[in-house]
This record gives structure tokens, C-alpha cells and sequence, in this order.
């Protein structure tokens, strides 16, 4: 992936450089570019991008289109950034002038979202590819955003700390569940979250049965590998925190559904099972760079969901953290019962809000399609500020309710409540209210990723693969609290 940094001009080592170009602007650029667009069919639409041929002197112009100038956002620079990656990847070293036409807009953010554009769209995840062709596909190795004025390096360096952590949630995802072990999770995690300077602790099982995580336990009965449960922690380094925040993540390193076995079908991409918890430590990471004014505290409950010999079978009871007894009719549902006691110790630390992320139901995607995650909350202030953060980030949130009169699906005969409802529609809402029963006085929200995580295709800043979803989000929020 290329490195990004700032320079008041267009260095003389750039081979390309873009022209960014706005539609109602269009009619106005040299007679020879506007011929090419029309030639071409440039219509300068947000996120198309037409490479001009080149005279031999100079470094190749491209067109990169903005839409109307009189609806600029994060998200328009973002798309165009990306598609000047695109346009660009043999190129060693380009330049862009995407910031200095984003007037109206906080340069900073600006700043973030030509990072995020270039960068994430030229990830490639090539660690187990022995090809070089493969490996050598993106040959973009520096890209020069052209700003000025104080305080640039600071914003670029905030900016380009958000993508790292992004990449880092990306190669999470991208690895295979027989690897990526909650012991190789952890180590990760400590190595990756050390550097940072983000304090790390890690229960092993003989403490997580002390601390009674029940919910961990049992989904983890079928596994060869021992469950792990991770916390981290981040203070600010300056002044009094604003607030203290705990994020939850689903770490399920791998799901066959347990004895509610999947399809093969239904497993092939079950490693994106712990993306959510890849998002909250993703997330963590660039806090000391972006000086988040809030404590956060990250708990990732860690474990994969197999088939060996004890595995927990349905009609199973289990005591979570809290006390609350659970009987397990589904094992395929085991997310939520993680969650459960990862939720549990968070409301015991008395926080200001909790905020949890997880690959949670098909149901959300199934309602929303793979380009939003589901929003619950119980605090509209909360979601508010998730909200206003994805308007920012352009990781798209839809809040779906949290509705008192489907509570009575979860009752069980035999215990306090069961882990799937009697109804086979609105799974991702049984699923909120399910989680909401471990939660106690802090408010709180839920996103159900469904499948946002992980595309089949590659578009804008998305390639194929894991997409990163959540991280950008949630450091956005947590950075901007006020």
C-alpha cells in the first residue's frame, strides 16, 4: 500500500496528477480536456475518473470527477481519491489535489477522506500468495497530497493512523479461521495495541470460569482451542476524559455453527466471524494519534464455534455473568451468547455508554443489503452521535427499533430467557433485545454488521475481501465526542 503525506505543491517526482473537476465546472476547463471528457464521456460524476494522454513533458493528468460543487462532501473526495488510485496503480508516485478544491469543508476531515480513498482502495491482502504477478499488481508507492498551512502534518498523521488500523482490521478479517486461533488473535492484539501504547489484558479459561463467563464457556465446549477474553484500555493523555466508553466485539474466530451445523455453503466465509471484534481493536490503535478525549475500554470475548466431542447441544442451560440462565435452542446463535457476558462486565464498569459490534444475524443484511449495518439503541443521544459519525465516515448505519412487544419470543419454559426467537422474521431485532437483557443502567447501542464486512466485489474504497467496516466509525465518534 502506498505511503501518503502532504507538500505544498506538486513534487517533480509524481508521473501523475489529478485534475479534479466539478459538473457544472466542467465547460470551463482547457479546450483539449474538455474535448477528451467529451470524447470519453467524462461527465465529472462523483467517483468517475478519465486518464488523459499524455505530451511526453510533465507528469499524466486525470480527470476525477466531484459532482455538483455545490454538494461536496467527505464521502464525494473519498470516491474520488479511490478512483484515482485505480486510475493510477502502475504508477510509483502521483500526486492529488482533492484538498485544495474542498472549500466549505473541515480541512482536516478532508484531509482524512483523500487518505482513506487512496489508500484503502489500493489494499491488497497477499500474505499467502506465493505469485509475484499477484503481489506486484498495485505498484502505487507514494501519493502526495497537496495542502497547505498549519497543522497539516498533524492532520495527515491522525489520518494515515485511522488507515493503518483499518488495514489491520482488513487482514484480520482476510485470515483463515484455522490460523487466526484466539491465541494468534491475542498475540496480535498485543503486539499491534503495545506499539500504540494501548494497555492489553487477557484472561486465559481457568479465568474467564472464575469471572463465570458462562455464555463464553459454553459456546466454546465444542473447540480445540481455549477461549480468550481480551480487554484494552486507553486513557488521554492530556486533561480530564470526557467520558468513559466501553466498545464490545464479537470475537468468533471461526463459525461451523456448532451442532446446528451450516451449510458448506453457509461456512465458506465464516472467518469474518470475529470482525467486530477486529473493529474494536482496529479502533483502539489510533486513539493516542487522533487525541480521542474519552477513556475507552475494548472487551473482545474470543472463542470459534466447533463440533468436537463436548460440544454444547440444543436444549443446553447456561448461567451468564450476570446471573441471567440461558437455553441454547440454536447453536448456530452463538454470537449473542459471547456478547452476553462481554456486555455483562461492561455494565459493571459503570460507563457512560456502551457501544458493542458484531457479525450478528444474516436478518440485517437481509433487510438492509451488505451496504449498511443495523443500529439499536437505547439512548437517542447515542445513536445521534453514531449517526452523525457515519454521515462523516460514509460507513453507512440504519436504526432499526428495539420493539418491547417481541420480548415475550425469548421467553423459555425452563430458563430465563431462550437464544432465538419463536418467529422466523425479525432475527436481527430478537437478537438486539436478547442483548439487551445483559445490559444494565449505561446506555447503549448495537450495530449488527451482517455482511458489510466482507464484499465479493471491488468499488471505491472497498476491494474484495474484508471491507474494514466499523473501525473508521467507531474511532470517528469516540474523537469527536463532546
Amino acid at each position: 500500500m502506498p505511503t501518503v503525506s502532504a507538500a505544498r505543491s506538486v513534487p517533480k517526482t509524481a508521473t501523475a496528477v489529478d485534475v479534479p473537476v466539478f459538473r457544472d465546472t466542467l465547460s470551463e476547463l482547457p479546450d483539449d480536456r474538455r474535448r477528451a471528457a467529451e470524447l470519453q464521456g467524462f461527465e465529472a460524476k462523483p467517483g468517475q475518473s478519465l486518464v488523459l494522454t499524455g505530451s511526453g513533458e510533465g507528469p499524466v493528468e486525470v480527470l476525477v470527477g466531484l459532482g455538483s460543487s455545490k454538494d461536496l462532501s467527505y464521502e464525494r473526495l473519498r470516491k474520488a481519491a479511490a478512483a484515482l488510485a485505480r486510475a493510477v496503480n502502475r504508477h510509483e508516485a502521483v500526486a492529488t489535489n482533492l484538498v485544495t478544491v474542498s472549500d466549505g469543508l473541515d480541512r482536516a476531515e478532508a484531509i482524512g477522506a483523500v487518505v482513506d480513498g487512496v489508500r484503502l482502495a489500493s489494499y491488497r491482502y497477499t500474505d499467502l500468495k506465493s505469485a509475484s504477478k499477484d503481489k506486484d499488481e498495485i505498484r502505487l508507492k507514494k501519493v502526495t497530497v497537496v495542502a497547505g498551512g498549519s497543522g497539516v502534518r498533524a492532520e495527515m498523521t491522525a489520518a494515515n493512523a485511522v488507515v493503518d488500523a483499518v488495514e489491520l482490521s482488513r487482514d484480520l478479517v482476510n485470515e483463515p479461521g484455522g490460523s487466526l486461533t484466539p491465541q494468534s488473535f491475542v498475540a496480535k492484539a498485543k503486539k499491534a495495541a503495545g506499539a500504540a501504547g494501548i494497555k492489553v489484558t487477557v484472561w486465559n479459561e481457568a479465568r474467564i470460569r472464575k469471572e463465570k463467563l458462562g455464555g463464553l464457556l459454553a459456546v466454546n465446549k465444542g473447540s480445540a482451542h481455549p477461549p480468550q477474553f481480551l480487554t484494552l484500555s486507553y486513557k488521554p493523555a492530556k486533561g480530564t476524559p470526557k467520558a468513559h466508553i466501553v466498545l464490545v466485539g464479537k470475537g468468533v474466530t471461526f463459525d461451523s455453527g456448532g451442532l446446528s451445523i451450516k451449510t458448506s455453503q453457509g461456512m465458506m466465509t465464516m472467518k469474518i466471524d470475529m470482525a467486530g471484534a477486529a473493529a474494536v481493536l482496529a479502533a483502539m490503535i489510533p486513539l493516542p494519534a487522533v487525541a480521542a478525549p474519552v477513556e475507552v475500554t475494548g472487551f473482545i470475548p474470543l472463542t470459534d464455534n466447533m463440533t468436537g466431542p463436548d460440544a454444547q447441544r440444543p436444549g443446553d442451560v447456561f448461567t451468564a455473568r450476570n446471573g441471567k440462565t440461558v437455553e441454547v435452542l440454536n447453536t448456530d446463535a452463538e454470537g449473542r451468547l459471547i456478547l452476553a457476558d462481554a456486555l455483562s462486565l461492561a455494565s459493571e464498569a459503570k460507563p457512560d455508554a456502551i457501544i458493542d459490534i458484531a457479525t450478528l444475524t444474516g436478518s440485517a443484511s437481509a433487510a438492509l443489503g451488505t451496504g449498511y449495518a443495523a443500529l439499536m439503541a437505547t439512548d437517542d443521544t447515542l445513536a445521534g452521535r453514531l449517526e452523525a459519525a457515519s454521515e462523516r465516515t460514509g460507513e453507512k448505519l440504519w436504526r432499526l427499533p428495539l420493539p418491547a412487544e417481541y420480548r415475550r419470543q425469548l421467553d423459555s419454559p425452563i430458563a430465563d430467557l431462550r437464544n432465538i426467537g419463536t418467529s422466523p422474521y425479525g432475527g436481527a431485532l430478537i437478537a438486539g433485545l436478547f442483548l439487551k437483557e445483559f445490559v444494565d443502567g449505561a446506555p447503549w447501542a448495537h450495530i449488527d454488521v451482517g455482511l458489510s464486512v466482507y464484499s465479493d466485489t471491488s468499488k471505491g474504497i472497498v476491494v474484495k475481501g474484508a471491507t474494514g467496516y466499523g473501525v473508521r466509525l467507531l474511532v470517528d465518534a469516540l474523537r469527536h465526542w463532546d
